[in-house]
């Protein structure tokens, strides 16, 4: 519906109120939706007071934020449907599971996670999750595998030679 300028469209939306588009921002990176002037976490409402401490912004910048956000159809349409997701990275070596994180040489190339898997499942090891970071929300993007086994330390070399790969940590 609106293409590959998301970022483009929240910075026009915020270009004349900076605090504003930090908060779009801290939405976004969260997965907190606005619905019905109110910020939520799935289905949990969040306050206002809450939103704006973890901001470092004056609750007013929530409210005025918020009403950015219903006044536009197309912020409208992003924020009301934004989806918070869980994340098993820091759980998974409690659980004997693995964790790869995986560090691109260029974000935009495309196939790296497929590549990366693709060595997981040979090895027979299932993947139970996998995370990317958005290159517009984190300065240094990674891609997380989370695995039902630890990954054998033998495979780092095989993945890290991989096409686009710069580099490999194993949790």
């Amino acid at each position: 519906m609106f293409g590959d300028n998301l970022w483009s469209l929240i910075k026009d939306e915020f270009k004349k109120y900076p605090a504003q588009e930090r908060v779009a921002r801290l939405l976004m990176e969260h997965g907190l939706s606005v619905r019905n002037d109110r910020i939520y976490c799935g289905n949990i409402e969040l306050g206002h007071s809450a939103v704006a401490k973890a901001a470092g912004a004056d609750r007013r910048v929530i409210s005025m934020t918020i009403s950015s956000i219903q006044s536009s159809k197309k912020l409208r349409v992003i924020f009301g449907n934004l989806l918070p997701t869980c994340s098993f990275k820091n759980v998974a070596p409690q659980m004997n599971w693995g964790v790869l994180e995986i560090l691109p040489e260029d974000v935009s190339s495309p196939g790296i996670i497929s590549r990366v898997t693709g060595i997981i499942a040979e090895e027979g090891i299932s993947i139970r999750q996998a995370i990317a970071d958005d290159p517009h929300i984190h300065q240094s993007p990674k891609a997380f595998i989370i695995t039902e086994r630890p990954i054998p330390a033998r495979l780092l070399p095989k993945i890290k030679s991989l096409e686009g790969v710069s580099g490999v940590v194993i949790y």
